[in-house]
């Protein structure tokens, strides 16, 4: 694949906080950028060239944008699979591919993947219906999780059983839903983990060092970057997604997340491919963000080193309750090693990432100590 070079443009099909960054990054890097998003003034839109006012659904808006851009790419996976899938067959350059997305909107399909990969993953079963929910947990056991296979995030569309009574209700709303479910072992985990991957279409591939995560309420609240982990385990941690990437063909950036359990295994939780939540810490703690790293991926640049500036905190701007407003940035900023970003959003409404703050510096507690001073500076309020 010849590469892209600025000027030429880059579609983006999203125009939320993910866009807006891909967006910010290839102006810096000379991209001219277009955003197809059915919001008005999306965050993405804001910092683009254009912005295409539509739904994703709509079939010709999406090849609208691809008339216009020389290359496409996606910031979420609520995007048409056949849609680009239609684009690559007609010999447009879009990417990540439509099997990875499609493998990806579907947690059922996407643990089988996994499997096919011979990737450790916890135990699952198929749900389509109250007799198989029963039989799922027959073999699975208590406690458990009841997930859509599609559409859920940041903890939506997930429900955790405990108890026969748990499984009972769950029952009821099987009985009521056309949905299709997937029933997951309650994997009791020492840490949530991340691994960042970029690969270009002709092989090349470049591993970040592994994150760590942690959520509130399914929302991820943070990320440290690298993860206070083994190196054996990181190694281990990072070839898993290195095989993910090889074995979807991919092209661009890719996240996986994964469980560390309290003996050392880790087990594959799901994969995101797009730039990720808890790649926003590579922007200030590594030398190439993951935001640069999809451009060069998708545009056929070399990729750039992914090693470790700093150890980076980085922490989610959550809306408490609709209608918040933040206070204290003008204290925030006097801490020094503390980045501010905002994503532009017209509202804030109750567990909406509106932003995140990253505290980079030379050790642990340096930066534990900075993120305090920073964090105790804000204050939400009506």
């Amino acid at each position: 694949m010849s590469a892209l070079l600025p000027p030429v443009r880059i579609g983006i099909l999203g125009g939320g906080q993910l866009g807006r960054m891909l967006a910010l990054v290839a102006r810096r890097m000379g991209y001219r950028v277009l955003v197809l998003d059915p919001t008005p003034d999306s965050p993405a839109g804001q910092v683009a060239d254009r912005q295409i006012v539509a739904p994703y659904t709509d079939r010709e808006a999406v090849y609208e944008l691809a008339r216009a851009c020389d290359v496409l790419t996606f910031e979420f996976e609520n995007v048409d699979p056949e849609a680009v899938r239609a684009l690559q067959e007609a010999g447009r350059r879009v990417y990540p591919s439509a099997e990875a997305l499609w493998i990806s909107r579907n947690r059922l399909r996407e643990k089988r993947f996994f499997r096919s990969l011979g990737l450790p993953t916890p135990p699952f079963a198929p749900v389509s219906s109250v007799d198989a929910l029963r039989e799922a947990v027959r073999q699975i056991g208590l406690p458990a999780i009841l997930k859509t296979c599609e559409g859920g995030y940041d903890g939506k569309g997930q429900r955790l059983l405990r108890t026969p009574a748990d499984v009972g209700a769950a029952s009821e709303e099987l009985l009521s839903s056309e949905r299709e479910w997937i029933l997951e072992a309650y994997v009791p985990f020492e840490r949530e983990i991340s691994v960042l991957v970029a690969r270009r279409a002709d092989g090349q591939i470049a591993l970040y060092p592994v994150c760590e995560n942690r959520h509130e309420d399914g929302i991820l609240l943070e990320t440290r970057f690298p993860a206070r982990i083994p190196a054996p385990v990181a190694r281990r941690a990072r070839n898993y997604a290195r095989r993910l990437a090889e074995g979807l063909r991919y092209v661009g950036l890719l996240a996986l997340e994964m469980f560390l359990l309290p003996d050392g295994q880790i087990w594959l939780n799901e994969m995101a491919p797009r730039v990720h939540n808890s790649g926003h810490i590579t922007w200030e703690a590594a030398y190439t963000s993951q935001f640069e790293q999809h451009l060069r991926a998708i545009c056929g640049l070399p990729l750039g080193y992914t090693g470790a500036r700093a150890r980076g905190i980085m922490r989610n701007l959550i809306g408490p309750f609709d209608g918040a407003r933040l206070h204290g940035l003008e204290a925030l900023l006097e801490v020094p090693g503390v980045y501010w970003h905002w994503y532009g959003k017209s509202e804030v409404r109750r567990g909406r990432k509106m932003g995140h703050v990253t505290v980079i510096g030379p050790r642990w507690p340096v930066v534990e100590r900075l993120l305090q001073q920073a964090w105790s500076r804000l204050t939400w309020r009506r």
